[in-house]
């Protein structure tokens, strides 16, 4: 319930879909004052959190999020799941300035509880079914792709173009992750998948398995050529 001022007006401006709610202005606009508590609506804070932490497991099919426990959701369902538990333990809070597209520097108070579990489950499913080099090309676009749908141009031909270089990267983003919410903290316990490109005979410590380590000795002459001749 947001407050009302004497005017029966709010302290502050919001904004607010299932994904996220937006507080500015007002109250809000000096960056060195810290935001009341009133402002925040979908979010407990950490000291009101629950004291035990909660565990659960989300399932992803081709990069989209479709369990949580094993329990088969529609996205809104599965979104509304995670925002009380994000809420119940005080995750999603952000305080941000950011540049607008006019330029101007806005501060914006920020709750997105389901959004902030998604996004770091979803990277621990990518860590162990995307290819490096699809790896670092999706982190170089992302940016992009997030400054073209903030600026609005959701219809435009280039977000169009990078949404299909997206999907294509999330066609073996399959499995399962685990996680603990606790405190504010979003805490990856263990990924698995199908598709996964974790190689335990090429990273183990114990025993020798495909990789020797003695290969990597021209690999490192060569790279180092440079810096060889340069000092």
């Amino acid at each position: 319930m947001i407050p009302k001022d004497k005017k029966g007006e709010s302290p502050f401006s919001t904004d607010a879909n299932i994904l996220h709610t937006s507080s500015e202005g007002k109250i809000l606009e000096d960056p060195w004052e810290s935001p009341p508590e009133h402002v925040y609506s979908r979010t407990k804070s950490i000291e009101d959190s629950l004291n035990e932490p909660e565990e659960i497991i989300i399932s992803f099919e081709n990069g989209d999020p479709i369990k949580i426990n094993n329990k088969l959701l529609k996205p809104h369902d599965l979104l509304s799941e995670l925002n009380n538990i994000g809420c119940n333990h005080g995750v999603g809070r952000i305080d941000i300035v950011e540049n607008r597209y006019v330029g101007m520097k806005s501060r914006g108070v920020y709750e997105t509880p389901g959004g902030t579990i998604l996004i770091t489950a979803h990277r621990a499913i990518e860590s162990i079914t995307l290819d490096k080099g699809e790896a670092h090309l999706k982190d170089e676009i992302m940016p992009k792709y997030a400054e073209i749908i903030y600026n609005g141009f959701w219809f435009s031909s280039e977000r169009k173009a990078l949404q299909k270089i997206i999907d294509h990267t999330q066609k073996r983003v399959s499995g399962d992750v685990r996680l603990k919410i606790f405190k504010g903290n979003v805490i990856v316990l263990g990924r698995r998948s199908k598709n996964s490109l974790y190689d335990t005979s090429l990273v183990s410590f114990d025993e020798q398995g495909d990789y020797n380590q003695k290969d990597a000795d021209g690999f490192i002459k060569i790279t180092s050529l440079r810096l060889r001749k340069n000092n």
